[in-house]
């Protein structure tokens, strides 16, 4: 039975961080097993012009979209600390081992603790997958400041090597309920891909151009909970599946991976506008209608305007700097409202201290986005 938590003075940071360094470690560990297991063929000498060709077209490109980190975050690296100088990634599989299984010392089982293992890779490999995908999708020239695996490969190499990840992703994880799981959300990945560039079509632009502020919410409300939303659900659905939690929590960890993926996009979504943020990239990813500010400020679209470049009318919109306000306040609501509901399921306060860890790496941008747009709006 869960029990209410929440993260106190008493709890031990210091231990928790090092729990999460030390699995983080193992999955890194885990993850070049499997990869140099994947591309051996590649560091052999070729024995035919297939064996050179299989290397070229397949394995390096497996390995240039698996291997690349920059630019995502992570745990700053720590001598001494499990993972050494190494950047450290926590995983949300791991955050559901600790909370139904203990800590060390506690409840582990060999057996569990395997099916983690391969889930936590399958994860890793699909979210790769999914970023090689989703670059030529976006026509993104670059991800984390490296070029994107189309750009370095090709269109038709990127396509294959992320379907091929695909399967070998779901080969790895091997549990039924883990591989299950894992297609259903790679199921939903592709649907709410599919409506968000249906955004940058003629027909759906018309449509909600025409539709009222409620449709269009809707609209975008499922599609990042299809898209963004699975990021999140994915790797805990996963983990839960395979560690055949009771469905009360299953269900209560779907409603919050759906607030943080929410969240999470209208991070993205504010990005755009935001320069401390945006970067270089600012106003940049304005040719959809799948950005929420836009279809916040539709409703005052004069009649004949250009359809084709809403940049000009959204920029000087009298209630740009009041929607982002609003939306910014939006997005750390559902974040908080995520962590309350994951910490109602937490087993203890080191449970809670874990998923807090894991969460934050990209949690606390959500937080200083409010700040500067508070700041800017003068409130």
């Amino acid at each position: 039975m869960a029990i209410t938590v929440g993260v106190t003075g008493t709890t031990d940071m210091t231990d928790v961080e090092a729990v999460v360094r030390a699995d983080a470690a193992l999955l890194e560990d885990d993850l070049a097993e499997f990869l140099d297991a994947l591309t051996a063929p590649a560091r052999t000498a070729a024995a035919s012009v297939y064996d050179t060709a299989l290397r070229r077209v397949l394995y390096e490109p497996v390995a240039d979209a698996l291997g690349s980190k920059v630019g995502q975050q992570a745990l700053p690296p720590t001598p001494g600390a499990p993972g050494g100088r190494a950047p450290l990634r926590p995983s949300m599989v791991y955050w559901a081992y600790r909370n139904y299984r203990g800590f060390s010392g506690e409840s582990e089982t060999a057996s569990d603790l395997a099916v983690i293992r391969r889930t936590a890779v399958a994860v890793r490999i699909l979210l790769k997958a999914a970023v090689a995908l989703d670059d030529i999708q976006d026509g993104s020239e670059v991800r984390y400041g490296e070029p994107a695996l189309h750009s370095t490969h090709g269109t038709p190499l990127a396509l294959n090597t992320g379907a091929w990840l695909i399967m070998s992703a779901l080969r790895h994880a091997a549990d039924p309920a883990v591989v299950d799981s894992l297609v259903r959300s790679v199921g939903s990945g592709f649907t709410g891909q599919a409506v968000d560039m249906s955004s940058r079509t003629a027909l759906t632009r018309a449509e909600l151009l025409a539709a009222p502020r409620a449709a269009r919410v809707g609209f975008w409300e499922a599609t990042a909970a299809l898209k963004t939303g699975t990021l999140f659900w994915m790797p805990l659905d996963a983990a839960v599946a395979g560690l055949r939690v009771v469905e009360d929590d299953r269900v209560a960890l779907d409603g919050a991976m759906r607030q943080l993926g929410l969240a999470s996009q209208l991070f993205n979504d504010l990005t755009d506008f935001v320069p401390e943020f945006g970067g270089a990239n600012t106003h940049e990813d304005f040719d959809g209608l799948g950005n929420r500010v836009f279809l916040e400020l539709l409703d005052d679209l004069p009649a004949g305007s250009p359809r084709e470049d809403f940049k000009p009318y959204v920029l000087g919109h009298p209630r740009l700097e009041r929607t982002l306000l609003a939306l910014a306040e939006e997005a750390v609501a559902l974040k908080r409202a995520a962590k309350d509901a994951v910490h109602g399921v937490c087993r203890s306060e080191r449970s809670a201290a874990y998923f807090d860890v894991t969460i934050e790496r990209k949690g606390h941008l959500i937080d200083r986005l409010l700040a500067a747009v508070r700041q800017r709006s003068g409130v």
